[in-house]
């Protein structure tokens, strides 16, 4: 069996809604957060590859795994060197075997009955990636609720951005079937070149649900001790909020709900300028209910 890397699904846009290993976390971290990346990129486009049976992309997947473990014949180079570099740093593997959970589910599982079925799939598809990074600057797990709450609203937002793509190109659905329901929506509607009514109604639902689901984070910034990091996650939310606001008053179906340069260059400057002067002055963090989800 070839090498899982030569799967590449010849996606056009990686998702800015995660911007990993960004300019601005310290330089002794990019190597293993980039060995992470593509661990998780190659895992994403085994997953979403247009043409390769599910039966397939499962084996693969298991090849990435055994690598990643050490227990197959090194054959899967982003899995050989994130098992590498993770042991360079003397960190388990648990974030990138949750992250292989959730694109096995993406093989096997194309619909969602529920909100809650939803961020299930976000506890494996998003979490991991924030869970891992704070692990990476040797942040408590006191603040993995807040992260959990900012990875799952990326992921939300990515779901309701790339709706229509995701049913037209993948026969995938993360909208849930009762909040269609609700709203007098159907899958099939998702086909369309722009949304019907009910289904436009359903979508900006959703989307003032995940702004809710984002307000739980804002105090991951303030509560992580490493300055850069903390600056990242400020321009991260700053993104997730423009984002989330546009995705209450656009449809995705219709046009493309993403930010512009000129638009990620005024909230990056935006987030780093407000995380930067809320340690200057030694604000708190915002106080924030809930407990992390599960570990």
């Amino acid at each position: 069996m070839t090498s899982a890397s030569e799967l590449r699904s010849g996606k056009g846009d990686r998702d800015e809604n995660f911007p990993v290993a960004s300019w601005i976390i310290h330089p002794r971290h990019r190597a293993l957060i980039l060995a992470y990346y593509n661990f998780v990129r190659t895992a994403d486009d085994i997953a979403d590859h247009a043409t390769l049976p599910a039966d397939e992309k499962l084996a693969y997947l298991d090849l990435l795994e055994g690598d990643l473990l050490g227990n197959g014949d090194d054959t899967q180079a982003e899995a050989v060197s994130l098992r590498r570099a993770l042991a360079e740093r003397g960190m388990a593997p648990r974030h990138a075997l949750d992250v292989l959970i959730a694109f096995r589910m993406d093989v096997t599982k194309l619909r969602y009955e529920t909100w809650d079925e939803v961020i299930h799939y976000c506890r494996y598809s998003a979490m991991p990636v924030g869970r891992f990074m704070l692990d990476v600057h040797g942040e408590s797990t006191s603040t993995w609720a807040a992260s959990d709450a900012l990875c799952a609203a990326l992921q939300i937002n990515n779901h309701l951005q790339d709706c229509g793509k995701d049913f037209r190109e993948l026969n995938r659905v993360y909208l849930p079937r009762d909040a269609l329901a609700a709203s007098g929506a159907s899958v099939e509607q998702l086909g369309l070149p722009q949304s019907p009514p009910a289904m436009l109604a359903c979508l900006q639902a959703l989307a003032v649900r995940n702004e809710a689901l984002l307000n739980e984070s804002k105090s991951l910034s303030a509560e992580v001790r490493d300055i850069r990091l903390g600056i990242d996650v400020a321009v991260i939310q700053a993104y997730a909020d423009r984002i989330v606001r546009l995705l209450k008053v656009r449809d995705p179906l219709r046009e493309r709900v993403h930010l512009n340069k000129l638009e990620l260059l005024t909230f990056s400057l935006a987030g780093m300028i407000g995380e930067v002067g809320r340690r200057a002055i030694g604000r708190k963090a915002i106080s924030r209910p809930g407990t992390a989800h599960d570990a």
